[in-house]
């Protein structure tokens, strides 16, 4: 046996491979006698091949999370719609708005003569449970998800969630608008700003060493007099992410200025060891 594989491993004797084979593509075609052009009508034809479409998903138990419709013009050129889910779906309705609203995007030349719907990528999609004891269904976003995300961009769609990190910066993440929720939560004995900067940005402040916050600060080249504050919260350093960090130490303050307006600022280091900061002062946030 051993003898066998090293001629296998040398090439001397043969090594039949089975390759993997990728999933036939779930597709559905169109042939039209006559080209077609009016966008009228290839808004009806879209519907069809929809609805031809979500026949075949339901038969393989999936849905789709992408589209694509193309459009082979008489002249040889090939146009094509693109469209993306937020999660698997057959709807017929849903569907085909998000291809009908791209159908201007597509200049027939002279005549579109095949359509071609493809499921490029799908995924497995369940029987629904429907309740007949007369509770309300759940809220579903996802059509207007997936309106949004086609008009805007997926990428530009999000929400923002929790990340197991204790540096402020570093604990929320992005993620997709209908990505399931997760158990991580910030804390809540502290509460968090609505607006978190994405890098803190330093300040000029007047405060008594070590744990008093400041009496005023200048941010943005504008002067702050601090009328009410609540601190410190103490946050050290992630020490698996650098040496640098093991000392290091913040103080973080929730002060408000004469205007109402509320700040979430912290001092590098704890104001009595150098070693666990230079003693400046960041913005990190603000409140409301």
């Amino acid at each position: 046996m051993v003898g066998k594989r090293l001629d296998q491993a040398h090439g001397r004797i043969a090594e039949p491979v089975d390759p993997i084979k990728a999933p036939e593509l779930i597709d559905v075609i169109q042939r039209f006698a006559e080209p077609i052009a009016a966008p009228e009508t290839l808004a009806r034809y879209t519907t069809k091949l929809v609805g031809l479409l979500c026949d075949r998903l339901e038969e393989a138990g999936v849905g789709a999370r992408k589209l694509d419709l193309q459009f082979h013009r008489v002249d040889a050129r090939v146009q094509y719609i693109r469209a993306g889910t937020a999660k698997p779906t057959r709807d017929k309705s849903g569907l085909t708005r998000l291809l009908c609203d791209r159908i201007e995007t597509i200049d027939p030349g002279y005549g579109i003569e095949i359509m071609i719907l493809t499921a490029p990528s799908i995924e497995v999609l369940g029987l629904q449970t429907i309740s007949s004891l007369g509770d309300k269904p759940a809220p579903d976003i996802g059509a207007l998800v997936d309106i949004l995300g086609n008009r805007v961009g997926e990428e530009r769609l999000y929400r923002i969630a929790a990340k197991p990190s204790d540096v402020p910066e570093r604990s929320v993440t992005r993620v997709p608008a209908m990505a399931e929720p997760t158990e991580l939560r910030w804390p809540l004995n502290w509460p968090r700003p609505t607006r978190l900067l994405g890098r803190p940005e330093p300040i000029e402040t007047i405060a008594l060493l070590p744990d008093h916050p400041p009496v005023q600060f200048t941010w943005r080249g504008v002067r702050r007099r601090v009328k009410r504050a609540d601190g410190p919260e103490r946050i050290y350093g992630e020490w698996v992410v650098s040496d640098a960090e093991m000392l290091g130490v913040r103080d973080y303050f929730l002060v408000e200025d004469e205007t109402g307006a509320r700040f979430w600022i912290f001092r590098n280091g704890d104001g009595e060891d150098e070693a666990t900061g230079k003693q400046t002062w960041f913005m990190q946030g603000l409140f409301g």
